[in-house]
C-alpha cells in the first residue's frame, strides 16, 4: 500500500511525519491551512522532509475553507512549528502540481493500492471529490485524525480540524470511502510528557534534539492551555493504528457533520448506541470506523522508536 499524507504541520504533524515516512511507503504529502497559513504549512512540510533526508513530492493545497474563513491554532505559535528554530530552513521546492492534481494523478496512477493520511482540515480531499468523483473508487481508505464522539477541544462539541471546514469533511464522509476515524477521545489517550522530551533530547541525534525542543514547546503550550503537565499525541495515532492495528480498538459507526446550528457547528455526531431496530425503523448505516481503545504507553513507544531510528 502506498501512503499520500495531507497535512499541516503542526508540531504532532511533525511526528506524524517522521514515524510515517519511517514505517510506510509514503509517496507524497499535501498541504492544507489549519495550524497555520498554507504558505507556512508548506514550509514546514519541507523542512520536515529535509530533515527526514526524504525526497517525496509536496504539493500545495487549500489556503481557506469551502465556506467561510479560518483562524491558526494558537498552540502552534507563529508559524505552526514554533520551537523548532533549530530545524534548518529548506531551499527546496513544492511539487509544480496543486494539492488536488496531485491526489488526483496519484488515485488514478495506483488505484485500489492508495490511502491517505489526513491530518488536517479535509478541503483537499473534498476539492479533488467533487472534479474527480472517480477519486473515491481509486483511494482504499482515509485514516484522519479528526473529530471526537463527545467532547470537542477549539469548542465544547467539535474538534479544530473537522470545525475549520465542516463542509469538507461531511463530503468525505459522505463519499464511500472506507474511512478510519482517530478522535480527540481516542488521541487523548496517548500521552506525552517530559519523559519523552528528555529521552529525545538526550538520544545524541540531530533529529531528536529538534523533535525534544518541538515537544518542549508544544507541552508547554498545551498545559497552559489545559492545565495539564503531558500532551495528547493526536495526529500520530492515525498512522500508528496502520502500522500497529493490535494496539487499538475500533467500532463500526455511523458518524456525519453538524452544519447548520450555530452552537453545534463542526460536531461529529457519532451514533455510538448499541440497539437493534424495531420493526419498521431504518437506522442510520455506519460509514467509518471510529477508534474507541487504544494502547497509550506502546503507541508512544513506538513513535519514539521510530524517530530515534533517524541517524
Amino acid at each position: 500500500m502506498k501512503y499520500i499524507i495531507d497535512t499541516d504541520p503542526g508540531h504532532d504533524d511533525f511526528f506524524a511525519i517522521l514515524y510515517a515516512i519511517r514505517r510506510l511507503d509514503v509517496v507524497g504529502l499535501t498541504t492544507v491551512f489549519g495550524n497555520s497559513t498554507v504558505d507556512n504549512t508548506t514550509q514546514n512540510a519541507l523542512r520536515i522532509c529535509d530533515l527526514a533526508q526524504s525526497d517525496v513530492p509536496v504539493a500545495i493545497g487549500a489556503g481557506k475553507p469551502i465556506v467561510g474563513d479560518f483562524v491558526v491554532s494558537a498552540i502552534h505559535g507563529n508559524d505552526g512549528l514554533q520551537g523548532g528554530k533549530s530545524i534548518p530552513q529548506t531551499e527546496r521546492k513544492a511539487d509544480p502540481r496543486s494539492a488536488v492534481e496531485f491526489l488526483i494523478e496519484m488515485g488514478r496512477a495506483h488505484a485500489g493500492s492508495l490511502s491517505l493520511i489526513v491530518l488536517g482540515p479535509m478541503t483537499n480531499i473534498a476539492l479533488a471529490l467533487r472534479i474527480e468523483p472517480k477519486l473515491a473508487d481509486w483511494i482504499s481508505e482515509i485514516s484522519f485524525m479528526g473529530g471526537a464522539t463527545a467532547t470537542g477541544n477549539v469548542a465544547a462539541f467539535a474538534e479544530a480540524n473537522v470545525w475549520k471546514d465542516p463542509e469538507a469533511a461531511q463530503m468525505v464522509l459522505s463519499s464511500g470511502i472506507p474511512l478510519r476515524m482517530a478522535g480527540l477521545n481516542l488521541t487523548n489517550q496517548a500521552r506525552l510528557s517530559q519523559t519523552q522530551v528528555d529521552q529525545l533530547a538526550n538520544a545524541g541525534t540531530k533529529i531528536g534534539q529538534h523533535a525534544s525542543e518541538i515537544l518542549a514547546f508544544y507541552l508547554k503550550q498545551h498545559s497552559a492551555r489545559y492545565t495539564h503537565p503531558d500532551g495528547p499525541m493526536h495526529d500520530p495515532c492515525a498512522v500508528i493504528s496502520l502500522v500497529h492495528p493490535e494496539l487499538f480498538k475500533f467500532r463500526d459507526t455511523a458518524v456525519s457533520v453538524e452544519l447548520a446550528s450555530p452552537q453545534l457547528r463542526g460536531m461529529t455526531i457519532c451514533d455510538m448506541r448499541e440497539i437493534a431496530p424495531f420493526p419498521g425503523e431504518v437506522l442510520p448505516e455506519p460509514n467509518v470506523k471510529v477508534g474507541v481503545q487504544l494502547d497509550g504507553p506502546a503507541c508512544v513507544d513506538a513513535m519514539i522508536e521510530a524517530i530515534l531510528e533517524y541517524r
